[in-house]
């Protein structure tokens, strides 16, 4: 490609909007433009990045799955089957819905576990069309409520989503692994840094998934490890344990007075304790879509007094127990508000009780009558603790489970931490990183099969279960993260696998004849080579197109100016700047060595 003859644009500042690195040098070098929020348009640069990285998806997805083509509009009544449509729509709220003429509502794809299962269900009779494996790589949509971050967070993107289905859980786990392996080996060949951590399933489900993470400072996930390497999950989903505070300074259990004191560090002080040696509880509301209408369920969660509550750990223990509060898709989670109490005044906030009664609860058509009370694991080990006494300015000290205060449903409910001991190993702590998701893996089990009332005729020809996984990549974020972490003061430095070109020919001088000549010869040799080749032949100063070169972050730059007197031409490394001198002649066979 010559750059006379197509759309390469660079511009001196990125938008005053670029949050990173990574968009600032993807937009500053004409790879990407903003449209909208959330919304970019590809440009030539950015497309042939895009194709590059599919095609090397497709390469190590050979023999792993099949390619298909998935429609991007979905009938309604397959994610009311499968009870995901009033998650999606309303909990998350992250779907674009729309209606066709005839009234009939569709989903925008956001991802396509129904329409796969759906499908494969269909076509996979017997068990003898098991296991099957399939693929796409498309566009998705997510009505997301903050599109941030250039591509990393946006209301449309390209991704790569396989569906498995299988006739055993060792089956599928068998291809969970075999998907993993695919996206390590991606990961390791765009020279990243990256890591496979343990990962909450969330509104996607299933028995278990994984992340896979591209360690970055501008990720908004955080990665919780082992220094020894045995355990990491993302901070969602991480488990450690908790420093011992140590003995407990109460024996007894006592009410003391406790005047403004209201909040975990005031209260400690006022009693002479460490926060450990507390459990703090928090007041929540669940609200739950319901045939009629919606209903809320008051939440009570204890944790101790040094440890943060984990929301989505809470969600999750709240979702799992949605039978015994009459049922239903879990909506929102929020803070329990003065409207939910018979009296406000009786609802001592900062002072209350493991056993404030449902009696402060209002009584509504649409509140559940008692409180779903849960405990963490930590809280729960708690002896002789001090808690509130369900009354502004008192606390209780020296009091226990079972004795002061019946023991909740124990779950594991606290935010781990940098610091935390690890399970598997008390000696090693857990470290912390920034990453950003590129990746998600999961085993769905009969998550939607069952959902979906799909099976397959067994070798006694009764019908048996069929078990699904689902693999996502983000092929759009991934570009950016690549970008985030392959990139200097200059711009990008694009690993050769995913360059839009392998070589840059830059020309000093395209007013001198022979530096022309030159360079249309060496641009057709190349290319009769099999070597992606841009040749920048504007008219622009040399300092212009040096600079433009290093912006568009393509491995090999050769340049040909004065040295052509001698024969010659400068070929510069991006990475390392290192430059070589050598005939023109010997540069075809040269740079073809080092093609991808």
């Amino acid at each position: 490609m010559r750059t006379s003859q197509g759309l390469f644009v660079t511009w001196r500042d990125a938008p005053a909007d670029a949050e990173t690195r990574g968009i600032r040098a993807l937009s500053r070098a004409g790879f990407v433009k903003k449209v909208g929020a959330g919304l970019y348009a590809h440009l030539p640069l950015m497309t042939r990045v895009m194709a590059r990285l599919e095609t090397l998806l497709r390469r190590e997805l050979e023999g792993a799955a099949q390619e298909v083509d998935f429609p991007l509009l979905q009938p309604q009544a397959l994610w009311q089957q499968s009870g995901r449509w009033d998650a999606y729509t309303r909990a998350e709220g992250i779907m674009f819905t729309v209606t066709d003429r005839a009234g009939r509502a569709h989903a925008l794809g956001p991802t396509h576990e129904e329409l796969a299962a759906s499908v494969v269900g269909d076509v996979a009779r017997s068990y003898r069309d098991l296991p099957l494996c399939v693929y796409q790589i498309g566009r998705k949509f997510r009505d997301e409520l903050r599109p941030r971050a250039g591509l990393l967070r946006t209301q449309e993107f390209v991704m790569k989503d396989a569906y498995s289905f299988h006739t055993t859980p060792d089956d599928l786990a068998a291809q969970f692994c075999a998907m993993s392996d695919v996206y390590a080996r991606v990961l390791t060949r765009l020279g990243v840094p990256w890591r496979a951590v343990e990962a909450d399933s969330g509104s996607i489900g299933g028995t278990g998934s994984r992340e896979f993470m591209l360690l970055s400072d501008v990720g908004e996930d955080e990665v919780l490890y082992s220094p020894d390497g045995q355990y990491a999950a993302n901070a969602e989903r991480a488990v450690g344990r908790a420093a011992d505070p140590g003995p407990s300074p109460f024996a007894g259990a006592t009410r003391r007075r406790t005047p403004d004191a209201g909040t975990v560090e005031a209260a400690c002080a006022a009693l002479g304790c460490a926060p450990g040696h507390m459990v703090k509880n928090v007041l929540l509301l669940a609200t739950f879509a319901r045939p009629d209408a919606d209903d809320r369920v008051p939440v009570l969660v204890s944790v101790r007094g040094d440890d943060s509550v984990n929301t989505v750990k809470v969600w999750n223990a709240v979702q799992e127990r949605a039978g015994q509060v009459g049922g239903g898709t879990l909506l929102r989670l929020d803070a329990a508000g003065p409207d939910i109490w018979a009296d406000p005044a009786a609802v001592p906030l900062g002072y209350v009780a493991p056993d404030l009664p449902d009696e402060v609860l209002a009584r509504q058509d649409t509140l559940h009558p008692d409180f779903l009370r849960l405990c963490d694991r930590e809280a729960a080990a708690l002896r002789d603790f001090a808690t509130g006494a369900n009354e502004t300015g008192w606390h209780v000290t020296g009091a226990n489970w079972h004795a002061q205060y019946r023991l909740p449903d124990i779950v594991d409910l606290r935010q781990a931490r940098a610091g935390d001991a690890c399970r598997h190993d008390p000696a090693q702590h857990l470290q912390a990183a920034r990453a950003i998701e590129v990746g998600h893996v999961f085993q769905l089990g009969t998550r939607y099969t069952d959902a979906l009332n799909i099976t397959v005729s067994g070798p006694d020809g009764t019908p048996q279960p069929v078990f699904m996984g689902c693999y996502g990549l983000g092929v759009t974020r991934l570009v950016q993260a690549v970008a985030e972490v392959h990139n200097d003061e200059r711009g990008l430095v694009w690993p050769e696998i995913i360059a839009p070109y392998h070589v840059v020919l830059t020309v000093v001088n395209m007013q001198d004849a022979a530096q022309a000549q030159a360079a249309g010869q060496l641009y057709a040799d190349l290319r009769a080579a099999g070597v992606d080749v841009l040749l920048d032949d504007r008219d622009e100063r040399p300092g212009v197109k040096f600079a433009d070169a290093e912006l568009w972050g393509i491995p090999w730059r050769v340049t040909i100016g004065r040295a052509l007197d001698r024969g010659e031409v400068e070929i510069q490394e991006r990475t390392s700047g290192h430059v070589e001198t050598m005939p023109i002649r010997d540069a075809v066979t040269w740079l073809g060595e080092r093609g991808t």
